[in-house]
């Protein structure tokens, strides 16, 4: 079994919610590392309750097949508890037990056990669930690795190399226990790739037109950072004879979100007060899935790439994140909240010549606040400096930052 190396953001944040009657929900795309968490924290219980009892389900292990409803479930469980000492359920991959919200709830209102659980789709915490256990349960989400973060598990120094390597195979934790060369992270990334699409999304949504989704979530990937519209896409598609309408689109992207493989961020105003109804972009949850199945290149790709690791560095911290455009119609790349605060943010690989600068700086200034505004390029020369009150900062020191 690989060492388990500790991502204290998450688990400090989950820390003071053990022992009390609330349902500890972990979200997050497959493969990101929740299990793992899971398993921290039921080593940190371990220690600090010596005498409690803990009871583990893993619904990716064959010894748990058989439980597959909502009463297995709670046979399971009663049969595993010890009465007269505190007992913790935790529960890996629990959207696969049918109508397992109505077991957590009576257990819950028992009060028999302190409640962990993980899932990987988005769906699980709407609808009848979020009705069901409403004020009963607290959401963790849980991201691929940071930048900081993979230097940590690949215990390697904050190098131009190491960055390149951010960027190229993206921050699944297992990886770690990979050589970071492309026939042989690529290829783990290509099946975890294949594991959300034939899992978490056709099977999981029931959808029908396999070909089309992967189509779509390749289109996705080569256009990140792009603004999208399902009608363009739709046309797009007719372009190279699939036959799908914008509804057909808007759904199978919803499916891709639900499993968590990409994020939607929406258009605003900089001020933050109006949402505009098109032109939504996508991001990828991790850079190597959207790699991997790419005829990918670094070098060409690399606006895209920075664009994604800024995005996900600002949800990694926290930020509620969107695309920004000002009454003249020029855009922000990120306008991004938190608590009153907000930050704006563009991405510019290179500040090469006259007209770049203006456009990404000129686009900033017409911003009249005094919200914190960057250029975040990956220009060794211009890094460090001030203009106007607009820092320009390199990609790697931007990923390092914790507060913005």
């Amino acid at each position: 079994m690989e060492a388990i190396i500790s991502r204290p953001a998450y688990t400090d944040a989950i820390i003071p919610f053990i022992g009390k009657n609330i349902i500890k929900v972990l979200t997050g795309q497959r493969r990101v590392g929740k299990s793992c968490i899971l398993r921290q924290l039921g080593d940190y219980i371990g220690k600090t309750r010596p005498k409690s009892n803990s009871i583990y389900i893993n619904k990716e292990f064959d010894e748990f097949m058989t439980i597959r409803t909502n009463t297995d479930l709670s046979e399971y469980v009663s049969a595993h508890i010890k009465p007269g000492v505190e007992n913790f359920l935790f529960i890996d991959e629990v959207q696969d037990i049918d109508g397992f919200e109505h077991a957590l709830r009576s257990l819950q209102a028992q009060g028999v056990c302190d409640i962990f659980i993980t899932g990987s789709n988005a769906t699980m915490l709407s609808g009848e669930l979020s009705t069901y256990l409403s004020g009963r349960y607290v959401e963790f989400h849980i991201h691929s690795l940071s930048y900081t973060e993979f230097l940590t598990f690949h215990k390697i120094p904050d190098t131009t190399e190491s960055l390149r390597n951010y960027l190229t195979f993206g921050g699944l934790p297992y990886l770690c226990n990979l050589p970071l060369q492309r026939d042989i992270a690529f290829e783990y990334l290509k099946n975890v790739y294949s594991t959300i699409i034939l899992k978490d999304v056709v099977k999981r949504e029931g959808i029908r037109n396999v070909d089309f989704l992967e189509t779509l979530a390749v289109y996705a990937a080569d256009n990140v950072g792009n603004l999208f519209s399902a009608n363009n896409i739709s046309r797009y598609l007719k372009s190279q004879r699939v036959n799908m309408s914008p509804l057909q689109v808007i759904n199978y992207l919803k499916a891709l979100q639900n499993a968590f493989l990409l994020h939607k961020v929406r258009r605003i105003d900089v001020n933050g007060l109006q949402k505009f109804e098109i032109g939504d972009k996508y991001f990828f949850e991790d850079l190597g899935l959207r790699n991997c199945h790419l005829g990918f290149s670094l070098q060409n790709d690399i606006h895209k790439l920075m664009e994604n690791a800024i995005f996900l560095h600002l949800i990694q911290n926290k930020y509620e994140v969107f695309t920004g455009q000002n009454s003249s119609g020029r855009e922000v790349d990120f306008v991004a909240r938190k608590d009153d605060g907000m930050i704006y943010v563009q991405s510019c690989y290179l500040m090469a010549d006259e007209s770049t600068r203006n456009r990404e700086f000129g686009n900033l200034m017409a911003i009249k606040n005094n919200y914190p505004k960057y250029v975040v390029s990956l220009d060794d020369w211009k890094s460090g400096g001030n203009v106007s009150g607009i820092r320009i900062i390199h990609l790697r020191e931007f990923l390092e930052m914790g507060d913005l």
